[in-house]
């Protein structure tokens, strides 16, 4: 997601997804005799109704559908030695079954990986090298990411359009949300664009202006001090489809080597320590 950038002395342009201050040219000589013209009144940001209402639409759209399937493509930046970002890309299979069904298989520039969440288990997979970790989960797709969460650090750049109310999570704590205009290049569809704010992120979507489906979202972390983007580009949509009994299971993850599920930072445990 964007952070928000309200210059003072300049003007906030929007552009290919960005916010950046523009320095305004020197004022043209005033002919003489012309009157002086009071400078315009500042801008001033809110809740615009119109994105609001297309960030219900796509909302109640993603919540509707009982199953759906799509393809994610993250790019996320990383800082290199040289100062400038360097760019990585994952892309990511989705299917879901509401309220308690979750597969996610993911390559890319890193590690492949496979996630399964069958109502009961949360399983991660490491197929290079063969690595299984399981845990038990909560009976839900909103509770199971939580838990997946906070246990191993395992999160997904579309969490917030999987879980049940898409719209609770997208707007909690909106202190901006306007319409930036509408785009003919992304997810080769028009799509209406917006952008959204709390005092965490910035973040710009385009929305399928027919079928109200998100095509990318961008995102800055105001945490962030390098400001460093976010990217998220979605394709292949199919809401509702029929899933094959077996989806959200893996049996050559479940030979694999099990290993702790377990945050990936949290220091081992000594060996005979009792759990806390």
């Amino acid at each position: 997601m964007l952070q928000l950038v309200l210059p003072l002395g300049g003007l906030l342009v929007i552009q290919a997804g960005q916010a950046r201050a523009v320095k305004p040219p020197a004022p043209l000589a005033r002919p003489a005799g012309a009157r002086s013209q009071e400078p315009p009144p500042p801008v001033r940001f809110g809740l615009e109704p119109k994105a609001i209402d297309l960030l219900r639409a796509a909302s109640a759209r993603l919540a509707a559908a009982r199953s759906m399937s799509f393809t994610a493509v993250s790019t996320y930046e990383s800082p290199s030695r040289l100062g400038t970002p360097l760019a990585y890309v994952t892309q990511s299979e989705v299917t879901l079954q509401r309220p308690d069904r979750l597969r996610v298989i993911t390559l890319g520039d890193g590690p492949a990986s496979e996630f399964y969440f069958d109502g009961r288990t949360m399983m991660a997979f490491a197929p290079a090298e063969n690595l299984v970790a399981v845990a038990p989960a909560p009976p839900s797709i909103d509770a199971m990411l939580k838990a997946a969460y906070d246990s191993a650090a395992i999160y997904f750049p579309f969490s917030d359009l999987i879980v049940a109310d898409p719209y609770k999570d997208l707007a909690d704590g909106l202190v901006l949300a306007f319409f930036i205009g509408q785009s003919r290049v992304v997810g080769g569809t028009l799509t209406d664009v917006i952008a959204i704010a709390n005092d965490k992120v910035f973040a710009q979507i385009w929305i399928g202006a027919d079928d109200r489906l998100p095509r990318m979202i961008r995102a800055v972390y105001a945490e962030d001090r390098s400001r460093l983007r976010q990217q998220v580009e979605f394709s292949n949509w199919r809401l509702n489809p029929a899933v094959p009994d077996g989806s959200f299971t893996s049996a050559r993850a479940s030979r694999a080597k099990p290993i702790p599920f377990a945050h990936p930072n949290r220091p081992p445990r000594p060996p005979g320590a009792s759990n806390p």
